[in-house]
């Protein structure tokens, strides 16, 4: 049987608004929300519900508002996005973009004053990244993303918590930290990217200096992660198996430097993967280094309970256990 024309409509409209986010569901949704319910920590399962829903919600505010920036980059880097997929006009596009802004702030809003607040932060971010060219520069593009990364997963965790006006010292600190780790990092998601980033004049540190972001990511991700071990405490196994993975994903960005050896070193970095086998019902589960250090904050709940939190300065950086 013939579906009707309005439920097609509504199916490929929203079918749509899926595309635009499809290719940071596993870069940005999940270790977003990975952190947010390990940094709340989460109150209840219903919130995991509303707390990915508020961050995807503010995730395509901020996707669609880059992608009718540069359609052209996405026609080599991402041409099944939707306007290079011709699914919608780059004016449509333009419309959306806007229309999420006030979306964004309401939902927000009926949650709590803060929230509304963050909500407000991130479109100030987006609007400074995308429309007043915060993206060209290398280093400005580091921390606006960096930035906008953060006071995402601040939202997040807002919403997953028990108390919606305030994040616990334990979760800010697991946020500036995240901040800089990806601000430091975030390189290694250009690498693959560079022909498309060099098309659209976007100079990022790939482009900018070829060898030196190849060592600057070589060096930083083993050294945060030891300095990450140090600060959430990780017991000798977990300590081992982490540093021993951030050192094999540094070494991968310095030693394997073809396109396809990008693309997966960058999975390595910040692709979580899972699969359901379904024959088996076996589900597969892959978490990247991003990803990983984004779970800390609940090893660290486990382990000392909500009254203490994570200082670096008070550790021995040269003792790791």
């Amino acid at each position: 049987m013939r579906k009707p024309f309005w439920f097609r409509r509504i199916f490929g409209d929203l079918y749509t608004l899926f595309l635009f986010t499809q290719s940071d569901i596993r870069t940005a949704l999940l270790p977003i929300t990975f952190f947010s319910i390990a940094a709340a920590p989460l109150a209840s399962p219903v919130r995991l519900l509303e707390t990915t829903f508020w961050i995807w919600l503010h995730q395509l505010q901020c996707t669609v508002a880059n992608q009718i920036k540069a359609p052209d980059e996405d026609k080599i880097n991402k041409p099944s996005r939707p306007i290079p997929a011709g699914r919608i006009t780059v004016e449509g596009a333009t419309i959306l973009r806007w229309a999420l802004v006030p979306i964004c702030l309401a939902y927000s809003a009926r949650y709590s004053t803060e929230l509304m607040q963050t909500s407000l932060s991130l479109m100030l971010l987006t609007v400074w990244y995308n429309e007043r060219d915060g993206d060209k520069g290398p280093l400005s593009k580091n921390f606006l993303t960096a930035l906008i990364y953060g006071v995402g997963e601040f939202g997040g965790t807002l919403v997953a918590g028990h108390d919606r006006t305030q994040v616990s010292p334990t979760g800010q600190i697991a946020v500036e930290v995240m901040i800089v780790v990806f601000m430091s990092t975030i390189h290694a998601q250009d690498f693959k990217d560079a022909d498309g980033d060099h098309l659209t004049g976007r100079r990022t540190f790939p482009i900018a200096y070829p060898a030196a972001s190849r060592f600057a990511i070589g060096l930083a991700i083993p050294l945060w992660s030891i300095l990450l071990t140090v600060m959430w405490q990780l017991d000798l196994l977990c300590g081992i198996a982490f540093v021993g993975f951030g050192y094999y994903v540094g070494a991968r960005f310095m030693l394997y430097r073809t396109v396809e050896d990008d693309k997966l070193s960058c999975k390595y970095y910040s692709v979580s993967i899972f699969i359901l086998h379904g024959h088996e019902s076996v589900l597969t589960v892959r978490l990247a280094w991003f990803s990983i250090h984004h779970l800390f904050p609940a090893y660290w709940y486990y382990h000392h309970g909500a009254n203490q939190y994570p200082n670096i300065l008070s550790h021995d950086l040269f003792r790791i256990w």
